[in-house]
């Protein structure tokens, strides 16, 4: 009983040596006397201890750094190149059995291939081109790469170039240049805004100047407008005394501004401002004789009647 019970033990323990749990992030080969013999899927597998091995494939994306380095551009420049690179194992028998059997440590070859094919595309670009096509060089990059890499079971998920860094005076020269260039575009700015102000306020002004001239243009037009009426008027009521209503006009305008004027006794304004005004003081208390009162007649160059306002009929 003893013999059996040891027996069954042994058994157990040999059954249980053999247990492999595969995750689901990984696939395993497993060889038996060192050939292929099947992948093992995630979940429960059961290898033969001591005659049956195992090997785990990681399936999920990996990132690799190539590592900085130093590439000489067609210039003749030393930049500092970095990139980074997305891969996976594919997740299909073939692939898997490729990342193992086809290529000895791929990810140490996926860097050095990384680098190689870094120094291929960026040694035939110049440093400023090589900056500004950052997008060509990952594309580049990645074609190459997945092109090489397609027999070893791996995918090329992306291709980042992290830095391109030139020499430290270059970098001082190529920033001063970048200084000098922003402020030639700021000074042109400058100078087409205070062009365009300038141009404005003197259009404005030329707007306004032209403004005035149309207005004193019409002001003449509307007085010589008025004269020529008038003189028309007067042609045709006023045969013969066109002039001494022109000097009436003149002391409307004076009476309307409150301006003194001298109007001679005999002249014929004296009977017409007399017809304007309606009313001639009369004699009263310290009227001299020499003095016209009301109802006397003013003579004039025309003829004489009484004012009006008077009492003589």
């Amino acid at each position: 009983m003893l013999a059996i019970a040891i027996g069954i033990f042994c058994v157990a323990m040999y059954f249980v040596v053999g247990i492999r749990l595969v995750r689901p992030t990984s696939r395993g080969l497993v060889e038996r006397f060192g050939k292929y013999k099947r992948l093992a899927q995630p979940g429960f597998n059961w290898v033969i201890p001591g005659i049956d091995r195992l090997i785990l494939v990681n399936i999920t994306e990996v990132m690799v750094n190539a590592e900085p380095q130093e590439i000489i551009t067609s210039d003749k420049l030393n930049a500092r190149v970095d990139a980074q690179v997305y891969f996976k194992v594919r997740s299909d028998e073939e692939s898997v059995k490729n990342s193992q059997y086809s290529v000895f440590d791929y990810q140490y070859q996926m860097v050095n291939l990384a680098r190689t094919t870094l120094r291929n595309i960026i040694g035939t670009l110049t440093l400023k081109s090589a900056n500004s096509e950052r997008g060509m060089i990952n594309s580049d990059l990645q074609k190459t790469m997945r092109d090489e890499t397609n027999h070893w079971g791996i995918e090329i998920v992306r291709t980042e170039l992290k830095e391109i860094d030139p020499p430290k005076d270059v970098q001082e020269t190529m920033n001063k240049v970048v200084k000098a260039e922003n402020e030639k575009v700021a000074a042109v700015d400058f100078a087409t805004a205070t062009e365009t102000m300038a141009d404005g306020a003197r259009r404005a002004e030329i707007k306004k100047a032209e403004g005035v001239k149309q207005a004193k243009i019409l002001e003449a037009e509307g007085e010589a407008q008025a004269i020529q009426l008038v003189n028309e008027a007067a042609d045709k009521y006023f045969v013969g005394n066109a002039q001494l209503l022109r000097r009436l006009i003149t002391v409307e305008k004076s009476l309307a501004t409150n301006t003194k004027i001298v109007v001679p006794m005999n002249s014929e304004l004296v009977n017409i401002i007399g017809d304007m005004a309606g009313i001639i003081p009369l004699a009263g208390r310290g009227t001299s004789p020499e003095k016209p009162y009301a109802g006397a007649p003013v003579k004039s160059g025309l003829s004489e009647r009484p004012l009006k306002g008077s009492g003589s009929p």
